[in-house]
Parts: structure tokens; C-alpha cells; sequence
């Protein structure tokens, strides 16, 4: 049971060197960790501009976080780091709680999940159905979009509300103060990016497009706002780990984001880890991957960082580049504090519009537009739910959109497996039939949501002479309002001197009906059809 336990959290590192790992293994992931490090840098600094706070913290969750989630988890080639997903909810603790409570949330995130990894519990965020993720992936991604309009146009806004209508009415108000030169810097950014994804995906399209706008900003000496111009010159090293501040109000105030962070993080990292799955045929710890997140969340904050959380375009980005293990990770990791020992004050000539862009970009990608049409042409049901997530996403907030979606799609499943339970009458010339029993035999499980949808057809059964069969071979699973209603329906038979007789129950269903209080002389359990007949002999 011990060596069960600690397997689930063993670091796929370990199982990578206990496999063997070559000079040239190294050489692969040292491409593979560099490539991701390229799509990184700029991603890191945007995404943490984009959540309220420094570029810097995005470099430093990167560094630390990266590091640790590559080293600890549970997932051959995750890459860890700030993601776009995130942004809604960092910036809206960072408005309430200020820069400190969003720490302190991130640290008290990380603690949620390593206890929820240590009860194993990271099995069960798989159980999210496809359209919540559907739908809270695209209301993000419209949210990432619309927060970015302001630096896209270079509009000057005294203050952004956070509340979508609230800031696309203030948007419009501020629409006097476009930039025309923002404006162009942006579209040349996303033309940059979208024309080498086509004809050279191999080629860093994200850094190249952002170097050509900061050098196209400088030498023109454009009047667009730059990351120097807003926030100073970057740090070249990440600063001294020490614990968030603490305080029995500021606890209260960090920690249902905390909570919230916590949820997000284990729903997209594990999602990551599954997109890697699926690109590897590998197959990774879902407890090891939430214990890792929850130590680099930790770690981050104590460096001043935000929420890490694996990332699907830099963990597929790992993968196509040739990665071989944990190594190509942890690697990616180093290469960004490489380049914030070396060239940082270079970042500074980066104009704030050539990273709405990079998030423009990022946000077209989120809104996986292929499957959300697929998923709303198939199913009317499974299309309200999506269309719910987003709604409630984009219009409320993501917390309300996960929690109802999963509600919602918690009902859907229940009306489908009720649909899928039936009863159905035997052949009235079959030879049981002769004794005066009448044989009906039940499809598919039958808990309370069937039992709501047959109790009609069992009370009409009822009403057969001398003795009714209820064949149970086909019932996989019962529950206990299920199992209750055929106690009632003996009670209701032997009423009238009649008798139910229950065959062909598997041993826990037998169990569960026995519990429920089903017993001689109203109804009999009984193994097949030829022990009803000599029962009615006999009677």
C-alpha cells in the first residue's frame, strides 16, 4: 500500500533517470528547453502586464515556477509557468487585495493544492465535462482580448474597469485618444506572428515579432508606451525569498481567491498534462502533477511571483521541439534567468502594444472555435451547458461559470443515463410465463434519476396476477432510491397477496437491495428464472 502510495508521487524525473539518460538526450532537451524558453519570455512578461502587475513577476513565476514544476511533477514534458487563463482572475485580486493579498493568495493556493493532491484527489478534476471546459476556455479567452484593447489602440484610460460592459463603456468613451502609431505597431505584431506561423512554424514567431516592434519603436522613435516607460528597468536577478505578509484581514481577503486559484490551476494543468498524454503516448501522475504545482506555487510567491500552472502551448511547443524528459523543462527555466542576468535592460524597449498583440494572438488560439461548433451542432443539451460557462465566464465571473457549468453538466448526465434505463417484457409464450408470473427484465443502471423516470411503468406492473419477475442480469448498478422502490413496490404487491421476485442480481446490487429492506415474505431474491418456477409450484 506504502509503495502504491509513493509511486503516485514519484517525479517523472526519477522514472527518466532510472530509465537511462544519454549525452544525447541532454543535447535534445537543451534545443527543446531553449525553443520553450524563446515562446516563454515574451509570453511571461505580457501575461503578467496583462494580470495588473510587473513583467518581472511573470519572469520570476516562470524561473521558479517552471523549475519546480519540470523537477517534481507528475508529467514527462509539462512546461509550467504564468498563463493566459489566470489573467482574469490575478487581476482582479490584485485590484482588491493589492499586490501582497495576490501573493499571499498564490502561496495559500499552492498549500490548497498539495493537500489536495495528498488525499488523491486530482483523479476526480478529470470529471469536468468537455463543454465547462469549452466554454470557460473561450469566455476567458474574449475576457484576455477586451483587457487588452487599451494598449492594442494605445487609448489613454484614467481607470479600467474590471466588469466587461463597465470597460467596454469606458473604452468607447475613451476612443478620442487613440494611437495611431499603437495601433500599427500592434496589427504588424499579429501580421509578424500569423505570417511565420504559415511559412516557418519552426521559427520563434512570438520573440521575433516583438524584437521587430521594439526595434521598429526605437529607431523610428515612435510615440508608443514601453515597458521601461511604464514600469522601469527589469531586475537582473530575481529578488531574495521571504514569506508573503500576513495579517488575520489580509488571510480573509486572499483566501477565496486562493481557492480559486487553486481550482483553475488543477483544472488547467491537468488538462495540459492530457494534451501531452495524448501527443507522447505517455501517461502522467494526475497527484504527483497537483503536488508539484502546489510546491512551485509556493515557491513563486515566496520570489514575489503569480500563479504557475502547466501551459498547453509551451508544454505542446516541448514536445514538437524534442523534448525527452523533465530535463527540456527545468532547462527552459534557466535559460530565462540566462537571459534576465545578461539582457535585461534590453526588455525595457519593448513596446506594451507589440505584447496586447502577443495576447491577442494568445486569445484567438484559446477559443478552440472547431470544437465549440462541433460540440453545438451535436448535442442541444451539452450546447447549453457551454454556452452557460461562457456566459456566466465572460458576464460574471469564472467561478460562477465552472461552478454552474458543472452543475449543469452533472444534470445532463443524469437525464442521459435515466434515458438509458428501460424495462421491457419477456416473451408472454416463454415456459415461465405458465405458472402465472409475468417476467420483465431491466436495462442499464437504475438509480434516482431512473427511478423517477419507470416508477409509473413498475406501479402499473404491480397490478399482474399472482406474481411478478423482475430480471435484474442487465442492471450494473443500483442506488439506494432505486433499490427503495422496488421495496415499496413489494410492500404494494403483497398487499394484495401478491409476490416480486427479484432474479439475476450481481452481488452488490443484491446487497443494496437487501439493505433497502427487501425481504421474504414480500419479495424473494432469487438467482434465475427455473428457482421462480419451483417457488410457484408451490404455491
Amino acid at each position: 500500500m506504502l509503495a502504491k502510495y509513493s509511486a503516485e508521487f514519484s517525479p517523472k524525473l526519477l522514472t527518466m533517470i532510472r530509465e537511462g539518460y544519454s549525452l544525447a538526450d541532454l543535447r535534445a532537451d537543451v534545443l527543446a528547453g531553449l525553443t520553450v524558453a524563446i515562446v516563454a519570455l515574451p509570453l511571461s512578461m505580457a501575461i503578467a502586464i496583462a494580470s495588473g502587475v510587473g513583467p518581472e513577476r511573470g519572469l520570476f513565476t516562470t524561473i521558479i515556477g517552471g523549475f519546480l514544476v519540470s523537477a517534481l511533477g507528475g508529467s514527462r514534458f509539462q512546461i509550467g509557468g504564468p498563463a493566459g487563463a489566470f489573467i482574469v482572475l490575478v487581476s482582479a485580486c490584485a485590484l482588491q487585495t493589492g499586490v501582497a493579498g495576490l501573493v499571499l493568495a498564490t502561496f495559500l493556493s499552492g498549500l490548497i493544492l498539495v493537500v489536495v493532491a495528498l488525499f488523491r484527489l486530482g483523479s476526480y478534476v478529470r470529471f469536468i465535462p468537455y463543454p465547462v471546459t469549452l466554454g470557460f476556455t473561450a469566455g476567458i479567452a474574449v475576457i484576455i482580448f477586451v483587457s487588452q484593447i487599451k494598449d492594442l489602440l494605445g487609448l489613454t484610460l484614467p481607470h479600467e474597469p474590471g466588469e466587461i460592459v463597465e470597460k467596454l463603456r469606458a473604452l468607447w468613451q475613451a476612443s478620442g485618444s487613440l494611437n495611431g502609431a499603437a495601433v500599427a505597431v500592434a496589427a504588424a505584431t499579429i501580421a509578424v506572428i500569423v505570417a511565420i506561423k504559415r511559412a516557418a512554424p519552426a521559427l520563434p514567431n512570438l520573440l521575433i515579432a516583438v524584437t521587430m516592434a521594439a526595434m521598429a519603436v526605437t529607431v523610428l522613435h515612435l510615440p508608443v508606451e514601453t515597458i521601461s516607460s511604464r514600469f522601469g528597468a527589469l531586475p537582473r536577478v530575481p529578488p531574495a525569498p521571504s514569506l508573503p505578509p500576513m495579517s488575520a484581514g489580509l488571510l480573509l481577503q486572499a483566501l477565496p481567491w486562493a481557492a480559486s486559484f487553486a481550482l483553475l490551476g488543477a483544472i488547467e494543468s491537468l488538462l495540459s498534462a492530457v494534451v501531452a498524454d495524448g501527443m507522447s503516448g505517455r501517461r502522467h501522475r494526475p497527484n504527483a502533477e497537483l503536488l508539484a504545482q502546489g510546491v512551485a506555487n509556493m515557491a513563486a510567491a515566496l520570489f514575489g511571483g503569480i500563479c504557475v500552472t502547466g501551459t498547453i502551448a509551451r508544454t505542446a511547443t516541448n514536445l514538437r521541439a524534442g523534448s525527452r524528459g523533465p530535463v527540456s523543462g527545468m532547462l527552459h527555466a534557466l535559460f530565462v534567468l540566462l537571459f534576465m542576468l545578461v539582457a535585461a535592460p534590453l526588455a525595457g524597449f519593448i513596446p506594451l502594444a507589440a505584447l496586447a498583440g502577443v495576447l491577442a494572438v494568445v486569445a484567438w488560439n484559446m477559443a478552440e472555435r472547431t470544437e465549440i461548433w462541433t460540440v453545438l451542432r451535436s448535442s442541444r443539451a451539452d450546447a447549453v451547458v457551454l454556452l452557460a460557462t461562457f456566459l456566466l465566464v465572460v458576464f460574471r465571473d469564472l467561478t460562477a461559470g465552472i461552478v454552474v457549468g458543472f452543475a449543469l453538466g452533472g444534470l445532463v448526465f443524469i437525464h442521459r443515463m435515466s434515458e438509458a434505463a428501460s424495462v421491457d417484457q419477456e416473451d408472454d409464450e416463454a415456459p415461465e410465463a405458465r405458472n402465472g408470473a409475468v417476467v420483465y427484465r431491466l436495462h442499464g443502471p437504475y438509480f434516482f434519476g431512473a427511478a423517477a423516470r419507470l416508477g409509473m411503468a413498475l406501479d402499473q406492473l404491480a397490478e399482474q396476477p399472482r406474481g411478478l419477475v423482475v430480471d435484474f442480469s442487465d442492471v450494473p448498478f443500483i442506488d439506494s432510491t432505486g433499490a427503495r422502490s422496488f421495496e415499496l413496490l413489494a410492500q404494494k404487491m403483497a398487499r394484495k397477496g401478491e409476490v416480486l421476485f427479484l432474479i439475476g442480481a450481481r452481488p452488490d446490487v443484491a446487497r443494496a437491495l437487501l439493505k433497502a429492506g427487501i425481504s421474504e415474505p414480500e419479495a424473494r431474491l432469487l438467482p434465475d428464472l427455473a428457482a421462480v418456477d419451483a417457488v410457484l409450484a408451490r404455491m
